[in-house]
């Protein structure tokens, strides 16, 4: 069950989750659960508990639950913590007439094994009939359970959230409690009030036993009237929504101009600076988070407490300040010319990108060697791939020194860190930003949609009602609205302001929540929102070379690193973890059967993600080269939302042009073309075994994804070549949603690149604030 995407639970305050559960009674058992029915798939998912303990007393540890699920279901899983790493996993299945059980744990994105210590009980009202198949069940010591980091719980005298996974795909072995299974096909998350999920310990004591009836709960209600104070909305010449890459650039150059801007960030602060405070515990006393240290950047996936990733789409997206840029490798590539010019979809206006990528390198420069002490550290990698690449007719070069040269070469990973620490917009753009008096910058601030009469703005709606009457914070009468909450989240919102499809609008229109804040359906606005869409297909090899240093697969550095490595950065911000795990970047072009180039790129990196191989091997030298396709490339998708609203794909973009995927074979294949000639080269995946057309042939469609998705409100589709929404007066978008074609390289520099362009033209155009 790889809840691959599935985070626990987060702190915020004042935070609103598009699904969230609540009590109801199952008529086959009279038992209350409190839980939640995905509307996509119709499983419902339910748990209820014994009485909390009075003060001091020791809380219980067990739960009855239950699984609901149509028959198409062919497994279905639930992590009450709500993330996959070291969380209590429970998953089932029908296997005939009977339901197969397990309780399991993972300690990274990998097949979760048995999981001692919780003690699974069938209640007689589990069942498989032709159309659902049905688990309650008993769990015991499940409330907490201890891991290498310590004990976990779930926070039954609180509120949390819970993640489910389901697949249509069968197990592999029925029968077998512990077989293995495919990835989930889907996931998502409802939060709960856990401190209401309790019933009298004498209705549980029935239940627990297979008894039915009704329940009586532990909490009272109390009515009371109170009259408070009508709330008064600020109005703001400029609202922009999302602190990313593109959010950050445009409000800090709104707010120069001495406009009244205020920015929205639906996530909580991220470095030490912003007001973060989740950092390693070998740093404490050093003012450092996991978004300051570059080197904690493989973290990020394997934490048991991933809060920073947003919990209502289903890739890897950052919901925390900065957005993306807080928790990517930060590779910072300038753009080269092809990533703004008209071969590539953009407005012939657009093509002179240089004064704005200036204004871009002037604030935020990058490095290659980002050591305070100037030296580049765990480099074996660069100096084995360096010899494989030069053997291919490759030359180095200092890769931002030559942005528009992309074919045949490499050189030393560049990064936008400086001091030894990460960046980005937030340490540059958002600094300078809240220095001013005319800028407010607010977290925890989910946008739903914006207020709209036609084709002028008035405002947004959120989830904080302290910001404004029914949470909707109004605009100046001359005020805008910049949506930069990124390739899914600025699709979502359109979406729900009745911009877009009709069916997307329609699943709006059918959401109890969301229906009536849309505009008359006469107002509804159809725009191609959520096609064009981009994302490089990306496929690993990985290979061992004695003289790697695989550094121990990045596994230790949040809880154990070595100790000389932090102790180093911790005095001078130097050494290993001051640069991410990349250390080489390449580029070539390829000429498709089509007659249309395409360029690959690939980054290099100590260690592995995974290792499949028939070899022996040491996993001590372990390095893997992920090549990408980028520009050039012809397969598109679509990204669009679920009844639950959540984002989500709705077409993978990955291969559905075939040329594409013979092209990246091509790139492989003369990748490992010349391995004998280094001594001591293996490729270990894939091994012998299969051939590279295989391997790309039978990978992971979900692996694919290299999470740099763009052109989801495509320039010249969605909006216009001043990033103003077709068919609106004040409504903007300036994100990774606009980029028409897929950037050369890592898009985060070309996204600050557009950004400073798009706010460009936002302040050019007459009528504004």
């Amino acid at each position: 069950m790889l809840l691959r995407l599935a985070l626990s639970l987060l702190p915020f305050v004042g935070s609103a989750l598009s699904q969230t559960g609540g009590p109801y009674t199952d008529p086959d058992n009279g038992i209350t659960f409190w839980g939640y029915t995905d509307p996509v798939h119709q499983v419902t998912y339910g748990y209820v508990f014994p009485p909390l303990a009075a003060a001091g007393g020791t809380q219980p540890n067990e739960f009855i639950g239950e699984i609901v699920a149509p028959i198409a279901t062919k497994w279905a899983g639930v992590s009450p913590g709500g993330s996959m790493l070291q969380n209590l996993l429970l998953v089932a299945w029908p296997n005939g007439n009977s339901i197969v059980r397990s309780a399991r744990i993972a300690t990274d994105y990998v097949q979760p094994t048995a999981m001692s210590g919780p003690v699974l009980t069938d209640l007689p009202s589990t069942k498989v009939n032709s159309t659902h198949w049905k688990w309650v069940y008993r769990c015991v010591n499940c409330v907490s359970w201890s891991t290498p980091g310590g004990t976990r719980s779930i926070p039954i005298d609180g509120s949390g959230v819970a993640a489910w996974a389901w697949s249509s795909v069968a197990v592999d072995s029925p029968s077998n409690p512990q077989s293995t299974f495919l990835e989930h096909n889907d996931f998502g998350f409802f939060g709960l009030d856990w401190s209401t999920a309790h019933v009298s310990q004498a209705a549980y004591d029935i239940w627990k036993n297979g008894g039915t009836g009704g329940p009586t709960t532990t909490t009272t209600t109390t009515t009371t009237t109170t009259t408070q104070p009508p709330v008064t909305a600020t109005p703001y010449d400029y609202i922009v929504v999302g602190s990313g890459a593109g959010g950050l650039v445009v409000a800090d150059r709104l707010s120069e101009t001495g406009k009244k801007v205020l920015l929205l960030e639906r996530g909580g602060p991220s470095t030490w600076e912003t007001g973060g405070r989740y950092g390693p515990t070998w740093a404490n006393g050093h003012n450092l988070t996991k978004f300051d240290v570059p080197g904690l950047f493989e973290s990020m996936f394997n934490d048991g407490n991933p809060f920073w990733w947003c919990k209502d789409i289903n890739v890897f997206a950052g919901c925390l300040t900065g957005g993306g840029t807080s928790i990517n490798g930060a590779l910072y590539f300038l753009p080269p010319y092809s990533d703004f010019a008209p071969t590539t979809g953009w407005p012939v206006s657009w093509g002179n990108h240089a004064p704005y990528t200036a204004k871009l390198k002037a604030r935020l420069p990058s490095t290659d060697a980002p050591s305070t002490d100037g030296k580049r550290y765990l480099e074996q990698t660069f100096d084995v791939a360096a010899t494989l690449l030069k053997g291919q007719g490759y030359r180095q070069i200092t890769i931002n020194d030559n942005p528009d040269s992309k074919d045949h070469v490499f050189g030393y990973s560049a990064y936008n860190f400086v001091g030894g620490k990460r960046t980005g917009p937030v340490a540059t753009y958002l600094r300078t930003a809240k220095a001013r008096k005319n800028f407010t910058f607010k977290n925890y601030v989910y946008v739903l949609n914006v207020v709209r009469k036609g084709a002028q703005i008035t405002g947004v709606k959120t989830n904080d009602t302290s910001l404004g009457p029914d949470g909707v914070i109004p605009l100046t009468p001359k005020g805008r609205v910049v949506l930069s909450a990124g390739s899914f989240g600025s699709p979502r919102i359109l979406f729900r302001s009745g911009i877009g499809p009709t069916d997307m609008i329609n699943i709006v229109k059918n959401d109890a929540a969301a229906g009536p804040n849309l505009p008359p359906q006469a107002e509804w606005i159809n725009l191609p929102v959520g096609y064009n869409v981009s994302d490089n297909p990306s496929i690993n090899l990985v290979f061992t070379h004695p003289s790697v240093d695989a550094y121990d697969n990045w596994a230790p550095i949040w809880t154990n690193p070595r100790p000389a490595d932090s102790a180093q950065y911790l005095k001078s911000s130097a050494g290993v973890f001051a640069q991410a795990s990349p250390r080489l970047n390449f580029w070539r072009a390829y000429s498709g059967s089509d007659g249309k180039t395409r360029w690959l790129q690939g980054t290099v990196r100590p260690g592995a993600a995974s290792v499949t191989t028939s070899y022996p091997y040491n996993a001590s030298n372990i390095f893997t080269i992920t090549a990408y396709l980028s520009t050039g490339i012809t397969s598109r998708g679509r990204i669009g939302i679920d009844a639950a609203m959540t984002a989500r794909a709705l077409v993978a973009p990955w291969f559905t042009d075939p040329i594409d995927k013979a092209v990246l074979i091509q790139g492989l294949n003369d990748i490992v073309s010349n391995i004998k000639s280094v001594p001591g080269l293996t490729l270990i995946t894939p091994d012998n075994t299969t051939t590279i057309a295989n391997y790309v042939n039978n990978y992971d469609p979900g692996s694919l994804n290299s999470n740099h998705w763009v052109g989801s409100n495509t320039i010249g589709r969605v909006v216009d070549e001043n990033t103003k929404v077709f068919n609106t007066n004040n409504l903007f978008v300036v994100d990774a949603s606009i980029i028409p074609q897929m950037p050369m390289s890592n898009p985060h520099a070309t996204i600050m690149s557009a950004a400073e362009q798009g706010v460009a033209r936002i302040l050019a155009l007459p009528g504004g604030p």
